[in-house]
């Protein structure tokens, strides 16, 4: 190969690099490594097998079939990152979207909603408040400690 042959090359290469610059979109076929590689297809790749990628978003089988927005690393066609997956006319790309929980805070007070269940764990101690009112507390040991009135009402009071 002469030298403009190798100059020419190498051009044409830069070209072809250069064009993977923009955002393509492709289709993610598959997850595997127990859910760690995405992989995904697209137009203009190299040969038809499905390439590994990685990704900057949580994927989850149910996104496997979806239209996934690439960017290459190095603008290297066989190095693509999944930025994100394309919403459908569903919106919600999973089976069922996820209880909504509310955080509301102005400095002095803050508050947690949820709809049916709110946990709060740290270790083998929880508190877990239900819709229907109750409230566990649950641990290794418990201490309820006052400077005032530490007064336990209810219906009916138990104690072992």
């Amino acid at each position: 190969m002469s030298g403009r042959d190798l100059i020419d090359a190498q051009l044409e290469a830069a070209a072809a690099i250069a064009a993977w610059n923009p955002v393509v979109t492709g289709e993610l076929i598959a997850i595997t490594d127990e859910g760690q590689t995405p992989l995904v297809v697209f137009t203009g790749q190299v040969g038809t097998a499905a390439v590994r990628a990685r990704s900057v978003v949580d994927l989850h089988g149910a996104h496997i079939g979806r239209h996934v927005v690439l960017m290459f690393e190095d603008a290297d066609p066989s190095r693509p990152i999944v930025m994100g997956v394309l919403r459908g006319a569903q919106g919600w790309p999973l089976p069922e979207m996820p209880a909504q929980v509310d955080v509301e805070a102005d400095g002095e007070r803050m508050l947690v909603s949820a709809t049916s269940e709110l946990v709060l764990r740290c270790g083998k101690a929880s508190i877990t408040l239900t819709r229907e009112g109750k409230v566990l507390i649950h641990g290794t040991y418990i201490s309820s400690r006052s400077t005032g009135v530490n007064r336990l009402k209810g219906g009916s009071v138990q104690l072992n």
